[in-house]
């Protein structure tokens, strides 16, 4: 009698000594003899004993010299401790050892495939469908069918899965389902991981419900608890068989919305929220879990489970709380569940809960960051006279919607307009903090009417006041319809682009100057000319800079790709605003981009001097009724007569108001367009207010008369004065 050691010091090959599963895993199993089993010693008819029972071997009954008559053979089926079924010729199908078949002379040769010996079986795993009937072919062997199910022997329907019976087995998949859970992102993806990994692997279907609304982090939810039907997945019809559970009515996939708006209401004390409670998986067989169905699934769907342990109800709980449920099914085809499939759903439910928890607060974040980036760019941009604007603003990632670029265009008075581009370092919600403060400064700056390169100047200060690192690049552009004409300052930022009526683009030699934050530095402005159909791009460097190229080639691509857009248009008509910043923007290719991107386009209509009148009048008495008839005088040229009246009423009202204070010449100048534009312009700093006059007061009904007769009025601070404007529809 040959015997085998089962020492722990000297394990047998592909075994770890240090393995928890005990003696069973660490039973040596001889090679597989290549020729016929030989028949046992004794015919006593008994079977051996189970790995790990106290034995001097595993297999005490084994032929002499059965060692020596074997090949060597890779092949060796690590045990399991979960119950192994008979094999065909180990036994009766009910799982015990026939007593007239000797089971005594058991090769090494007919071990299962799944690691058990013939004739071991669990206790409770006596049922008549895990044996296979006598001369079935052995799954085990090398010459076993392809397709059958190596535990029963029996063929596998095409397309069904087979069940999995080794830790092994479990653990791979246990391993590869987590890791496609992780993968995703937001909600959608980690519950889409779930399903597939799922079916069919483990189950036949599954139905994911989750909580609704879903609670982000430390909230604390209101009202009763909902789930939410959120996603459901089976075994398609067409590989289904054999029949069994229809959890719902989907031909297709992409139809699974129709089951989406599906809500349970969990009540306090019912069964559902005793089982939740419990956060551990069940099987649907016991009395707690079968009386948890009717309440998730509801009682009038017609949906049939199986009998048996066919289903596993498996709560999801987050960091905090149960957050929904997922259901896995079998069909009755299937082999049922066992006590170590509620390990593997427990694992399912941790990691994927786990995921769903963290994919709700990274989605706050996200939102978070989106809306501060929304508000921190203009959401309009405003309807100056003589110009039409254009805007884009592109993030970094997808993921990460948060950036230190930012455009702005901010009406001046004198129907001019000032255009501002401008960078903070990095794009984080840190950059967009700082570019919101930048944006809210230059916006105040510019309502002081002050100069381009004061502008910056103010605006390097105010960096150096948020930090040391706050650094920033930012172009500073006034354009004035009327003159034609545009003024730039520069700090740091990449130069602006002009493209003529004509087609042809340029550079503006604009001084770059130094970033926003360096401090202690002068900044210069220039004056251009502004042509009527022109149009100024104004750009961010993530438009023009990447890692496959520096910035200047990027900005020279940029002009032949403008002044290529303007040649389909023809020379006497400029592109669309619309289509050009759209064609700009693709003009980069896929992973050519590494920073956001801002982006204003100005298109230059101007305004013809033909429609437009300026007069100086002297701070006299006199001077409200000169206003009226010169005022009268202008509208007659322009055809507009029918405005004489409410004109004249308006511009002697505002005029009396400015001689009154005014020690300086008084401005007024009328402006032809889409509507008739007035302006008083004076030397008094202080701005009128409207109010309510008392019937006793001599004064303060001017403004009352602007306010209820035009179409839009304001007051506007210069650093010489103030201008009061009103405007007037035509015709």
């Amino acid at each position: 009698m040959t015997e085998h050691p089962t020492s722990f010091d000297r394990p047998s090959t592909g075994a770890d000594p240090t393995d928890p599963r005990g003696a069973l895993l660490r039973t040596p199993v001889p090679p597989r003899a290549s020729g016929p089993a030989l028949p046992a010693q004794g015919g006593t008819g008994q079977s051996p004993p189970a790995a790990g029972e106290d034995s001097p071997g595993a297999f005490e009954h084994s032929q002499p010299g059965a060692e020596q008559a074997a090949e060597p053979d890779t092949h060796r089926p690590r045990p399991t401790s979960e119950g192994v079924p008979a094999q065909p010729d180990g036994g009766q199908p009910g799982g015990a050892p026939s007593d007239d078949t000797p089971s005594a002379g058991v090769t090494p040769g007919e071990v299962s495939a799944g690691g058990g010996q013939a004739g071991l079986v669990r206790p409770d795993s006596g049922s008549p469908d895990s044996g296979a009937p006598a001369g079935a072919p052995d799954p085990g062997r090398r010459d076993a069918p392809p397709d059958s199910d190596r535990r029963t022997g029996q063929p596998t329907a095409p397309g069904r899965p087979t069940p999995m019976r080794r830790d092994g087995d479990r653990l791979r998949f246990v391993g590869a389902a987590t890791r496609r859970i992780a993968r995703g992102m937001d909600l959608d993806e980690i519950v889409m991981g779930l399903c597939r990994a799922t079916v069919p692997t483990f189950a036949d279907a599954i139905l994911v419900y989750l909580r609704e609304p879903l609670p982000v982090g430390d909230e604390r939810p209101t009202g009763p608890l909902v789930l939410r039907l959120r996603r459901t997945d089976r075994i398609p019809a067409e590989r289904d068989t054999e029949g069994g559970f229809t959890p719902a009515p989907q031909p297709e996939p992409s139809e699974l919305e129709t089951v989406g708006a599906e809500l349970c209401e969990v009540r306090p004390g019912s069964a559902l929220a005793e089982v939740l409670r419990g956060v551990r998986p069940v099987f649907t067989d016991t009395p707690a879990a079968r009386a948890a169905l009717p309440e998730l699934l509801g009682e009038e769907r017609d949906f049939a489970l199986p009998d048996g342990r066919r289903a596993i109800l498996a709560p999801l709980r987050g960091r905090r709380r149960v957050i929904g449920a997922a259901l896995f099914l079998r069909g009755p085809e299937r082999i049922a569940f066992e006590a170590d499939d509620l390990l593997v759903a427990a694992q399912l439910a941790t990691h994927s809960a786990l995921g769903i928890d963290k994919a709700v607060l990274y989605g706050r974040e996200a939102y978070i960051a989106d809306e501060l980036q929304r508000t921190m760019l203009p959401e309009n941009l405003p309807r100056c006279t003589g110009v039409r604007l254009a805007s884009r603003y592109l993030p970094a990632a997808e993921t990460a919607r948060v950036g230190g670029d930012w455009y702005d265009a901010i009406p001046l008075p004198g129907s001019r307009v000032a255009l501002v581009v401008g960078d903070v370092m990095g794009h984080s919600m840190t950059s967009a903090a700082i570019m919101g403060q930048l944006r809210t400064t230059a916006q105040t700056l510019a309502g002081l009417d002050l100069p381009p390169q004061e502008v910056l100047h103010h605006l390097d200060e105010q960096a150096q006041r948020l930090g040391t690192d706050r650094m920033a690049t930012c172009l500073y552009a006034v354009y004035d319809p009327v003159a034609h004409r545009i003024t730039v300052a520069n700090a740091g930022h990449p130069p602006p682009v002009l493209l003529h009526l004509g087609g042809h683009a340029e550079v503006l030699r604009v001084p770059a100057g130094a970033p926003i934050g360096v401090g202690g530095v002068d900044f210069e402005a220039v004056e251009l000319d502004a042509p009527a159909g022109a149009t100024l791009l104004l750009y961010t460097d993530g438009l023009v800079e990447s890692r496959l190229r520096d910035v200047w080639t990027g900005i020279e691509q940029l002009r032949e790709r403008l002044a290529a857009t303007a040649q389909l248009t023809g020379p006497d008509h400029p592109p669309p605003l619309e289509a050009l910043c759209d064609e700009v923007l693709d003009m980069l290719g896929p992973g050519d981009r590494d920073d956001d991107i801002a982006l204003l386009a100005a298109r230059f209509d101007g305004i013809a001097p033909s429609d437009v009148s300026y007069w100086f009048l002297d701070p006299e008495d006199a001077a409200p009724g000169k206003a009226r008839r010169l005022a009268r005088r202008a509208l007659a040229r322009w055809g507009m007569e029918d405005l004489t009246d409410a004109v004249e009423l308006l511009v002697s009202e505002v005029v009396t108001n400015a001689v009154r204070y005014a020690s300086k010449p008084v401005t007024l100048r009328l402006l032809r367009t889409d509507v008739l534009r007035c302006e008083v312009g004076d030397d008094v700093p202080q701005l009128p207010r409207l109010r309510q006059a008392r019937a006793t007061d001599e004064g303060g009904r001017g403004l009352y008369l602007v306010n209820r007769l035009a179409r839009r009025w304001g007051a506007t601070r210069l650093s010489t004065g103030k201008v009061v404007w009103f405007e007037l529809n035509r015709g």
